[in-house]
């Protein structure tokens, strides 16, 4: 309120001087860092608390779904054949190649596990690109506004950094060669449409979604549960 007071002051004084256009512009910028918000928090420190939440939440999901079953065992984030592919599975398995397609299902998940750890820093670069006008947008926004806002400014590039990634990854636990045991054997099969889902696609995209799930829970609870407010600042900005 001291602050406020001030600035009244000041501009009330600018009355006086004969071009003021500047002066005003300059002063109703340095208000917006001054003022503080309904919370009793500058706009800077804002921000610094929602990315705090941000890169708690992203450390979080990533820890937990780079561990072994991540994935696999989480019945929301489980990779599963994609839908083009459901025909195929359920033509494989009535004929008894079960295994086929859930040694498949397994070296996905396993794949998808392995290279989550790689996307850590690509979420941190976005959090740290963040503005202050982002910052307030987010913090009067919906329970999910900064996943909602790492989305957007993470998805295409995070895609692009994540397909190498993901397809090593996809060598390196032998999901390459199950998947292609699944489709060869599928279509061997007489008169069957002939399908081959990207697989690299198909496991980056459901990866990088189950990341987002995991974000967008954990900002859900710090917005929600005061006990997940960890540190001074995540109980001032969400308060």
């Amino acid at each position: 309120m001291k602050n406020l007071r001030l600035l009244i002051i000041v501009w009330c004084a600018l009355g006086a001087i004969d071009s003021p256009g500047q002066l005003l512009k300059d002063l109703k910028k340095q208000a917006k860092k001054v003022i503080p918000t309904k919370s009793g928090l500058t706009e800077e420190e804002v921000g610094r608390g929602l990315k705090e939440a941000l890169n708690k939440g992203i450390e979080k999901g990533v820890t937990r779904v780079s561990k072994p079953d991540g994935y696999f065992k989480d019945p929301i984030l489980k990779i599963l054949m994609p839908s083009e592919a459901k025909s195929v599975e359920s033509k494989l398995r009535s004929v008894g190649q079960g295994k086929l397609v859930d040694d498949a299902i397994v070296s996905m998940n396993r794949a998808a596990e392995d290279a989550a750890k790689g996307a850590l820093p690509l979420f941190k670069d976005a959090i740290k690109a963040m503005t202050i006008k982002d910052a307030m947008n987010i913090l009067r926004g919906e329970d999910d506004a900064a996943t909602q806002y790492l989305d957007g400014a993470t998805r295409n590039p995070l895609t692009n950094k994540f397909l190498p990634i993901i397809k090593a990854s996809l060598d390196k636990v032998g999901a390459t060669k199950h998947w292609s045991a699944v489709f060869n054997t599928h279509n061997k099969i007489p008169f069957v449409k002939k399908v081959n889902p990207n697989l690299e696609e198909h496991v980056t995209e459901r990866a990088i979604n189950g990341l987002f799930i995991l974000v967008a829970k954990e900002e859900k609870e710090i917005r929600n549960n005061p006990a997940a407010r960890t540190t001074d600042l995540l109980k001032k900005v969400f308060e």
